[in-house]
């Protein structure tokens, strides 16, 4: 009986023990160690990474309505927090670089940019650069650039029929390559070696993919590649800018102002730093305005009453300004801004985008929840899935560019951040007003000189692209006019 008694008392002792334990851990334990975000499900070790490589955005839709808008998946040894919605990402966006660095989750981009540029060097130097261009897209410079971008329009598009068929997406990615680099490459790549330098980053391109992300100096032969492309660039440039200092000669573009760039210590930039921001500015728009101008193209053609509004606002603006299209009447194109922006919330080229934590910080969820998030972690948010939540966004699957208008403005509604097709806060894309400029010019040529129609089925997203963008291609037919401005 004795015996019994003491196993019951160890027993009873056992527990409370327990019991205590539990509650002093829950008390003194750190916070981020007992308010974690919820983990998705899946096989120990590889369960996530194979969810992840599926689709994000296929995982995103199936966890968000489960777990809410943050949550962390296991990716092999990495930890990858998703912050999804404008209520728990503004840390995302505001953060010092101290706090939530770019550097270390972008060095797969470094083999590409080359050397001493961008991912490759510390904050202080990357933020000199950014300066170099931001500087290069002032609007004295935009001004100079429309010009380019009008007479690059008005030149491809001279070369086409009196009617046809085109695939409009190779069209405009064509155009927009060449308005590239024109205006930021240069009139020497422009007029005589557009074919050589267009190959050459074409290597480029074709040398960043999925598998370069996590083992960018894989000796595989796309790697090879890229390598002897930028090897070549770098030569090519050198030579240009050889020659631009010997002649005293400068040029409105953007290798100019790198060349006449200086960081604060008075070191002027050197050719391979030239190079490498200048392959850095094409990577950033070339594909993203691009895919953009296709969108939106694709958009107006299957919604014919957005399609009569640009229009329309095509003819006020030529009986109030005649033919002429510079910086300022581009600036007037409203409602072709809204259908540019709607094409890009809808379908932003980047669908992920990434940072690494170096310190523990709190998220709070519209409901009241709150998360710790520990250093270490790499923090994404996703502009594909952001840009379509329906708190935010009325009928958020639904194209319509009134959604911006005046008086509604459903991205302003929510705060700061709702609309993160170009990112946002300290890392907001710089080119942004490049972009819609260039689009705006080459389709406000395309509606006034021509009549258009959708003759493909309307086009499907091509997920598996690394810029994500249209697949296949979007056939459209054309018949050339005279538009009239009555």
């Amino acid at each position: 009986m004795d015996s019994d008694n003491k196993l019951l008392n160890m027993g009873v002792l056992i527990v409370a023990t327990l019991i205590v334990a539990k509650l002093i851990s829950t008390f003194i334990m750190p916070r981020s160690r007992k308010r974690l975000p919820p983990v998705v499900s899946g096989w120990p070790l590889v369960g996530g990474l194979i969810r992840f490589l599926k689709g994000p955005i296929i995982m995103l839709r199936e966890e968000y309505p489960k777990l809410g808008s943050v949550f962390s998946v296991n990716l092999a040894h990495w930890k990858i927090t998703f912050l999804i919605g404008p209520e728990v990402s503004a840390h995302f966006f505001k953060a010092p670089e101290a706090d939530l660095s770019q550097q270390e989750v972008y060095q797969f981009n470094v083999p590409t940019f080359g050397p001493g540029v961008v991912f490759d060097v510390d904050y202080t130097v990357r933020q000199e650069q950014f300066r170099f261009f931001t500087e290069s897209l002032r609007v004295n410079k935009l001004k100079g650039y429309v010009d380019q971008m009008v007479m690059e329009a008005e030149d491809y598009f001279s070369k086409w029929g009196d009617s046809g068929e085109v695939d409009i997406k190779y069209e405009l990615e064509h155009l927009i390559i060449l308005t590239a680099s024109r205006c930021l490459l240069g009139r020497e790549v422009r007029d005589k070696l557009f074919d050589d330098v267009s190959a050459l980053f074409h290597d480029l391109d074709n040398g960043m993919l999925p598998i370069s992300v996590l083992f960018p100096y894989l000796p595989i032969p796309a790697h090879r590649r890229r390598d002897r492309a930028r090897k070549r660039l770098a030569e090519i440039f050198a030579s240009i800018i050889a020659s631009r200092k010997l002649g005293g000669k400068s040029e409105n573009d953007m290798l100019q102002c790198f060349i006449d760039s200086k960081y604060k210590n008075g070191r002027p930039t050197s050719e391979s730093e030239i190079t490498g921001l200048l392959i850095a500015a094409l990577f950033a728009g070339q594909h993203t305005s691009s895919i953009t101008s296709t969108w939106t193209g694709a958009y107006l053609l299957r919604y014919k009453e957005y399609l009569s509004a640009v229009q329309q606002e095509q003819k006020t603006l030529m009986r109030k300004h005649g033919n002429k299209v510079d910086h300022d009447v581009l600036s007037e194109m409203d409602v072709l801004y809204r259908c540019i922006k709607e094409a890009l919330r809808l379908h932003p080229p980047l669908i992920m985008l990434l940072r690494s934590s170096h310190s523990d910080f709190t998220v709070t969820t519209r409901e009241g929840k709150e998360y710790d998030i520990p250093k270490g972690h790499i923090v994404a948010t996703s502009p594909a899935f952001a840009n379509r939540l329906p708190h935010i966004y009325k009928d958020p699957d639904r194209y319509d560019p009134d959604r911006f208008a005046v008086g509604r403005e459903e991205d302003k509604v929510a705060g700061a951040f709702s609309y993160i097709s170009f990112g946002g806060g300290r890392h907001g894309c710089l080119g942004e007003p490049f972009a819609y400029l260039q689009i705006k010019a080459i389709w406000s040529h395309l509606l006034r000189n021509f009549e258009l129609e959708l003759v493909s089925p309307f086009p499907e997203i091509d997920w598996n692209a690394m810029v994500v963008g249209v697949k296949g291609k979007v056939m459209v037919r054309y018949k050339r006019r005279k538009l009239s401005v009555d």
